[in-house]
């Protein structure tokens, strides 16, 4: 059992308030994951650097010795962004030869995400403390997507924690579990697509990234997954300019949504909608089994 949680935004005049209007969505899932919990936020413009979400998984990190390295080895213009083991990198250096460095020189440091937009945390933890610990209240952005999670199928770890990730700014979360993540993975490792953990989460963000990378739009490559990811689930998926959502044909996993004037959100369940402004006159609706919902910021 796990939580998700997501929110766009539908107009700018509502950015400053994401964080404000998400945590308690975040923290309304705890009884449904209680063991970690992630958020990825989407800026409204993007960014003409890469941005790199960064993650110290031992102890402490030195992130100036860390940015000193990287403009030693690559000069450039760089920036950083941290708060504690978590930091943002933004640099117009080739990301390759970034990327390169970091798995060279800070074994310990991993990358969370990519792109222009996107901006991830992830930590185990309630989700309430991880939330305080990066100041979650305070992110700025027009959609964002968050998941507490309770593990039923591999470690407790931040690299099992969701959202997950693969090639720019594109999210995944996941109530529920495949029952053939390996078969997956076998199709997809064979294209030179690398998997980072045993999660069967990680098979769907990868198959469903890698099918968008093909030319599916987003509802084409959820489609094509009806066939290929065999299981129970609920997927939220956040891209660079909006939500999509799918439950499987028999719908094992809840999921509720409002939907107003002025934002769309999407929960498992609808205490961690029952704070929002306007709530009470929203459109409520359970998403129907195999029916994929897509919103983009206008």
């Amino acid at each position: 059992m796990c939580g998700i949680v997501g929110l766009l935004l539908k107009k700018p005049s509502w950015d400053d308030r994401l964080g404000e209007l998400l945590v308690p969505m975040l923290v309304g899932m705890t009884d449904r994951g209680p063991d970690s919990a992630g958020l990825a936020v989407f800026a409204t413009t993007p960014t003409t650097s890469t941005k790199l979400s960064l993650f110290q998984l031992h102890g402490a990190v030195d992130w100036a010795a860390f940015m000193r390295a990287l403009a030693s080895a690559l000069p450039g213009e760089h920036g950083l962004h941290d708060s504690g083991r978590h930091a943002v990198l933004s640099t117009r250096a080739d990301i390759t030869a970034v990327k390169q460095h970091i798995a060279a020189t800070c074994p310990g440091v991993v990358i969370l995400s990519q792109g222009h937009r996107i901006d991830l945390y992830k930590d185990i933890g309630s989700p309430g403390a991880i939330a305080e610990r990066y100041g979650f209240a305070k992110l700025v952005g027009s959609h964002a997507v968050g998941h507490t999670r309770m593990a039923t199928e591999s470690a407790v770890t931040p690299a099992h924690a969701h959202p997950f990730t693969a090639g720019e700014d594109f999210c995944l979360v996941h109530n529920g579990s495949l029952s053939n993540p390996y078969r997956v993975r076998r199709k997809l490792e064979p294209l030179g697509i690398h998997f980072e953990t045993d999660n069967d989460t990680e098979a769907a963000c990868r198959f469903l990234e890698w099918r968008m990378r093909e030319g599916d739009s987003i509802e084409k490559a959820i489609d094509k997954g009806f066939s290929e990811l065999d299981g129970f689930f609920t997927f939220l998926i956040g891209t660079q300019d909006g939500l999509s959502l799918v439950r499987d044909p028999f719908a094992c996993k809840p999921a509720i949504v409002a939907e107003t004037d002025d934002y769309v959100a999407v929960a498992s369940e609808f205490r961690s909608l029952a704070h929002l402004p306007g709530v009470d006159t929203a459109r409520l609706f359970e998403p129907q089994p195999r029916t994929i919902y897509s919103w983009k910021r206008a």
